[in-house]
């Protein structure tokens, strides 16, 4: 017996040896699918998740969150903290170190430079979808080669906004400094093919389609990335994605499975892969479009805060949309224990989380009471209406079976209420996308409701929240890059984000982020929370140096992914 556990010992030390030496580019090729199709590699950009998280196999932020939602340091040397004097201890200041060393994909040093640029890239006119995360920055000033200091307005208690996580990574200013104001849009071969300083460089990039990535030979860490190229499927749908995986064994890793669980457990008896899931902070929900996206205004007024819109700034209607849904059934049919059903937009973690229930009972009759009691009577054809102004909905989302199970009974329960509804579905490549051009973004907001989830980086939502201060919603005037995307506008709001971003004490801040909730949602009904969901992804069982992360993108550490054999 001790001369097997010796042996055993002598072949685990081999294999570890093995490991840490391997040569990068030894694997092979990895495959990735995620059913929405990326349209862009450039995150200011966009705000569709498949493009944050497909651009982060490439371009890197100075920080990011692991699976746990704690910060580590990616392309800084270290985390800033008032402790290490890398935030001042008025907190009006935060000074980042950079890694020595860091090269981009192209062989030249990454420096403070780069990180000073992309701030001018994202700050000011025409706006970028990330400009929240910028939200009481006074100056970007790089001190030196490897040291960069931002500095705030005012006391900053959460200073991590630029910088950290995949949605705000650094650009090269060498590629990108012809690229900036209205010309950021025309920079194709930039913006689909970036040098970065991450494991993988994009060797051709066909948007909506496919992205193919080899290893980057620059990359700071030896012996990484494990796969010698990479290819990014895009398109088609959960289920095709999740039998990629599971039953084909045709991908590696299949991206936010948005099916039925007892679809996801009959997938992996395939045998080939397995779920994996958790949970973050990710609400699916409804946006009600606050302006009017009738197609008779002109494009300048369509869908902007020139026009209110007929009747969804009733907030009686609102709130009557609201109660008519019932979220516990919904999310029993479509996500089971991967879902729960929720009144909030900010759901986790516990110190920001509202303690709201109240729509969590479905009541079809106070909505019908509710709407008569406000003016809006039931015609002939039981739709109501008011002022000759009816009830009628179109309310859009991507195309995937549990959105489209979701639509169907919604429609049913606002029939029920006297609202007529027209379902639209949209290519989530699309719905998702950040093409300007396009009438169909979700961004555009062309719809009266439309449904969606998005997430926000790490655990404190503050930038997350500061998207529906007033000013930063899409327009024709910032090309439709703005995050506000119900168009909600409220001083109060404003000026209890301001204090947000001036309160340090976390049981105040969390006092103030509950309050912030409720403004959007219970108090106002422009958001209505649907359903908190869980993260389920699938990997091969032949993927090692996969962790599923629900705080940033998923795809956070594929330099350290490998092939088991």
């Amino acid at each position: 017996m001790k001369m097997k556990s010796l042996m055993l010992g002598v072949v685990s030390t081999l294999a570890f040896t093995s490991a840490l030496h391997a040569e990068r580019g030894s694997d092979g090729n990895v495959g990735i699918i995620y059913w929405q199709a990326p349209s862009i590699l450039n995150p200011y950009l966009s705000g569709g998740t498949k493009d944050i998280e497909s651009s982060s196999l490439v371009i890197e932020a100075l920080g990011g969150y692991d699976p746990t939602g704690a910060m580590y340091a990616r392309l800084a040397a270290e985390i800033p903290t008032v402790a290490n004097g890398g935030i001042s201890e008025d907190l009006t200041s935060i000074t980042w170190k950079l890694k020595p060393g860091v090269l981009w994909s192209d062989g030249t040093p990454f420096t403070s430079a780069d990180v000073v640029f992309t701030a001018d890239y994202c700050i000011g006119e025409p706006g970028c979808y990330q400009e929240a995360k910028f939200e009481g920055v006074k100056s970007i000033d790089a001190v030196d080669d490897l040291t960069v200091k931002i500095t705030f307005e005012k006391p900053m208690p959460n200073p991590y906004g630029p910088f950290v996580g995949s949605q705000t990574p650094i650009l090269q200013k060498a590629q990108f400094q012809n690229c900036t104001g209205t010309k950021r849009q025309e920079c194709t071969a930039e913006n689909f093919g970036p040098i970065g300083t991450g494991a993988f460089v994009v060797t051709d990039f066909k948007p909506n389609d496919v992205i193919q990535m080899k290893a980057n030979e620059n990359y700071r860490e030896a012996g990484k990335p494990r796969f010698a190229t990479l290819v990014f499927k895009g398109g088609g749908d959960a289920a095709g994605a999740g039998r990629a995986v599971m039953e084909t064994g045709e991908y590696d890793h299949a991206w936010n499975l948005q099916l039925a669980p007892e679809v996801i457990k009959q997938m992996a008896e395939g045998g080939k892969g397995k779920p994996v899931s958790g949970f973050s902070t990710a609400v699916e929900r409804l946006e009600m479009n606050m302006t009017n996206p009738s197609a008779d205004l002109d494009a300048d007024t369509r869908s902007t805060r020139k026009a209110p819109h007929p009747f969804l700034t009733d907030i009686a209607v609102r709130k009557a949309l609201s109660m008519a849904i019932d979220r516990v059934l919904l999310t029993e049919i479509g996500y089971g224990v991967a879902g729960r059903p929720t009144c909030n937009l900010v759901p986790g973690p516990d110190v920001y989380a509202s303690d709201n229930t109240e729509c969590l009972t479905q009541d079809i009759e106070g909505a019908k009471a509710l709407l008569e009691g406000a003016g809006w009577v039931a015609g002939a054809d039981g739709v109501r209406s008011k002022d000759g102004v009816r009830l009628s909905i179109l309310y859009q989302t991507s195309t995937n079976a549990v959105r489209q199970d979701y639509q169907a009974l919604i429609k049913e329960w606002w029939s029920q209420i006297g609202v007529e509804t027209e379902l639209r579905n949209l290519n989530a490549s699309v719905f998702f996308g950040g093409d300007p051009g396009s009438p169909d973004t979700f961004q555009k907001f062309y719809a009266d409701v439309e449904m969606y989830t998005n997430l926000f980086d790490g655990t404190d939502p503050q930038a997350y929240l500061s998207a529906y201060r007033c000013g930063n919603e899409p327009s024709p005037a910032n090309n439709w890059a703005g995050e506000n995307i119900n168009r909600f506008c409220d001083p109060a709001y404003d000026a209890l984000l301001d204090e947000l971003a001036s309160t340090s004490e976390i049981n105040k801040r969390g006092e103030i982020g509950r309050k912030l909730n409720d403004m959007l949602t219970k108090d106002s009904y422009t958001i209505v929370p649907l359903t908190w969901r869980g993260r389920v992804s699938a990997i091969s069982n032949t993927l090692g140096g996969f962790e599923l992360n629900t705080w940033d993108s998923e795809l956070w550490n594929a330099a350290d992914w490998y092939r088991i054999k």
